[in-house]
This record gives C-alpha cells, sequence and structure tokens, in this order.
C-alpha cells in the first residue's frame, strides 16, 4: 500500500506520536498490555517505567508492574541500543534474537574486546552461562568465577563479554517499586523456562515501531533500534506502508493503521522519567523537542511535556520527610499552562513520594 506523499508537518507528527504513545489521554489498560504496544519501557534507571506508565495509564498501580517482575512475567533485559529494556517476558524471547547484531558490532569496538584477544571466547561464554544460571551473579562475582580459569586476564573485562553476547536478565528485587538491590543476571532461558525464538529477521520488530513511533524515517528506525540493514528491510515491506514527507522532504513510512490526531488537539502537561523512549527514538527529534532541547549531558533530570513538547526538566529531592519537586521551563508559562503543570506536578509527587508528610512544587522560569 503505497501513502499519498502528503507533508506532515512538525505539529501533526507531535500529536500523531502523543496518541500513539498514549500521552493525549491516559488508556485503562495493563502494565503489559503498555508495555508491548509501546515496545518495552527504557529501563537504563530502574525506577523509570514506573513513572512512564503512570504518565499512560489511568489508575496505574505500581505493586501490578512489581509483580509481573515478581513472577517473571515481565523482565529488565538489554535491547534496542544496547541499553535495559523492560519488557513482557514473550517480548524479551522474541526481541532479544532480533537485536542480538547490535552486541555483536558493538562488541568489536568494546574495550573489553581489546583485554580479551588471543582469549577463547566461546569457552569464555559457556563458563558464564554456566554460572550464570547456577545462581544470578553480579558482574563483579561473575568476574570472580572466570579469574581461576583465566588468571592472566581482566576478570571484568572476561564478566562484560556475556552481556554483549548472553540474553541477560536483571532478576528481583532490582526493578522493584519500593525495593532496591544490586544488578545480578542470569539468562533469559534459565530465568523464563523457554528458549528464545528463532526468528531473527526484524521485519515484525519495524513494523511495531512504526506504529508506536511513526510515521518515521529509516534513520530513524536505526536510531531506536542500533540496527543495520534496514534499507533491505524496509523494502520488503514497502508494499503494506504507507509513504508521507516531512517538511524538509524526507520520506516518513508508516503502518497502514497508523493512529493520528488533529494537530490542534490539546495535549496535557505530563512528567517523563530521566529517559523515555518518546525522546529517544528519533534521529531528528525536532517532533518531541520544545523551544530547549533536553539536557542529556545531565540524565538525572526529568523531561516535562508542555503543549507535547519538551518544554521544561524537573528533579525530585528527598529528605526524611519532604518530597521537594523543582520544575525549571526555558520561560514563564502563560497561565493557564501554568495552573495545568501545577496540577499535574501535585499528582506527580503524590504518586512518586506516597510516603512524604510534606511535598512542596517549586515551578522557576529561566531567564
Amino acid at each position: 500500500m503505497s501513502g499519498s506523499g502528503d507533508v506532515l508537518t512538525r505539529r501533526r507528527l507531535n500529536r500523531a506520536l502523543l496518541r500513539r504513545q498514549q500521552l493525549l489521554e491516559r488508556s485503562r489498560t495493563t502494565s503489559a498490555e503498555m508495555m508491548e504496544r509501546l515496545v518495552g519501557m527504557q529501563a537504563q534507571t530502574p525506577m523509570s517505567p514506573y513513572l512512564a506508565l503512570w504518565s499512560r495509564i489511568d489508575g496505574f498501580d505500581p505493586r501490578e508492574l512489581a509483580g509481573l517482575l515478581r513472577n517473571r512475567e515481565a523482565v529488565r533485559i538489554g535491547l534496542m541500543r544496547g541499553t535495559i529494556h523492560l519488557v513482557t517476558d514473550r517480548d524479551a524471547l522474541a526481541m532479544r534474537p532480533v537485536i542480538q547484531p547490535v552486541g555483536d558490532r558493538t562488541w568489536q569496538s568494546s574495550p573489553f574486546r581489546k583485554a580479551l584477544v588471543g582469549v577463547d571466547l566461546p569457552a569464555v561464554l559457556a563458563r558464564s552461562r554456566e554460572a550464570l544460571e547456577a545462581r544470578p551473579l553480579t558482574a563483579s562475582e561473575l568476574g570472580k568465577v572466570l579469574a581461576p580459569t583465566w588468571p592472566d586476564r581482566d576478570p571484568a573485562s572476561l564478566a562484560y563479554a556475556s552481556r554483549f553476547f548472553l540474553p541477560l536478565v536483571q532478576v528481583p528485587p532490582r526493578g522493584i517499586w519500593g525495593k532496591s538491590g544490586l544488578s545480578r543476571h542470569t539468562t533469559a532461558e534459565a530465568w523464563l523456562g523457554r528458549p528464545l525464538s528463532s526468528e531473527t529477521a526484524p521485519d515484525a520488530l519495524v513494523l511495531r515501531y512504526l506504529a508506536a513511533f511513526g510515521p518515521a524515517t529509516v534513520s530513524d528506525i536505526r536510531t531506536w533500534s542500533w540496527l543495520t540493514g534496514l534499507r533491505e528491510v524496509v523494502d520488503r515491506l514497502r508494499p503494506g506502508l504507507r509513504a508521507f514527507r516531512d517538511e524538509r522532504g524526507r520520506e516518513l513510512l508508516d503502518v497502514a493503521e497508523g493512529l493520528f490526531a488533529d494537530p490542534d488537539t490539546p495535549a496535557p502537561p505530563r512528567f517523563l522519567p530521566d529517559y523515555d523512549n518518546v525522546f529517544l527514538s528519533h534521529e531528528d527529534r525536532s517532533r518531541i523537542h520544545g523551544s530547549v532541547s533536553f539536557p542529556w549531558e545531565t540524565p538525572s533530570l526529568g523531561a516535562l511535556l508542555v503543549d507535547g513538547f519538551v518544554n521544561g526538566t524537573w528533579r525530585l529531592t528527598r529528605t526524611k520527610d519532604e518530597a521537594r519537586l523543582r520544575i525549571e521551563t526555558p520561560g514563564r508559562l502563560p497561565p493557564a499552562d501554568a495552573a495545568a503543570v501545577q496540577e499535574e506536578a501535585e499528582r506527580a509527587v503524590t504518586f512518586l513520594a506516597p510516603d512524604a508528610a510534606v511535598r512542596t512544587i517549586e515551578l522557576t522560569a529561566r531567564a
């Protein structure tokens, strides 16, 4: 199916993205359904998926998501861009073989590879799998297991090789709401009790990306996944895709049933975590950036959407009794936007710090 080649404005792309990401209106759905709809949640920071889902799901209960992790119905696993994502168990088994070429390629430039020149890598990986499937281990613990067999090699490099080639999942209590824990790993097969999928073609994954993030360029798909050879994949899929152009004339591809919204649709304020795929999944981030670029050099800051674009940052600080939400915008917000941000901030700080005796919100404009 070919498209009309219509030109999509920045604002129309923004509203399409927000609708597909459930950021125009919260949805009555489960955490598992939302994770699969969005092709996983960026989870580099353990608690990020909780806020990301709270901003998208009406009545989100963090205990539900924690239960999925405890029951092994959801896992934290390295996927797109080589970063940790929170996905359902079936997505972990299906997606990891498709993404494995990213690990193969990034290993070639890794400093850990340089430290293991001349080592029998398959033997290292076999011993690592054996140890990790016996019991979940931290990287340091795995290094100590491997060191006696390769005493002349750096234990950290021996341990980290497994992160590039084995489908490792981080086990609870890591990632459990209200808990903390070291990053201990085992294999997805051992944790879930089922084998990985044998399908390695990225076609289905590309279609899911377009449904959640499109319309998008081939470069956008590459930025999201870090996969290469995508032009050939897109050519295979093209008969069933719609084609558009952005305002710079670049081709945008989309699934036939891709959702859109009127460019004038109101977009309520949303507080998003330090890492969220909504602003990590396009080469050209202009469809989500506002008057300022998000300060990626300060990843501990969260992003504030105003009128659907990143137009502020936030940080939550805690003392024993007080939770303070500090919000900074690049300029003074119009009164109606400021009032809406204040209301959403009150809901956000209540969600993030339910045990705080005092909750304070500071909204400041940078000169």
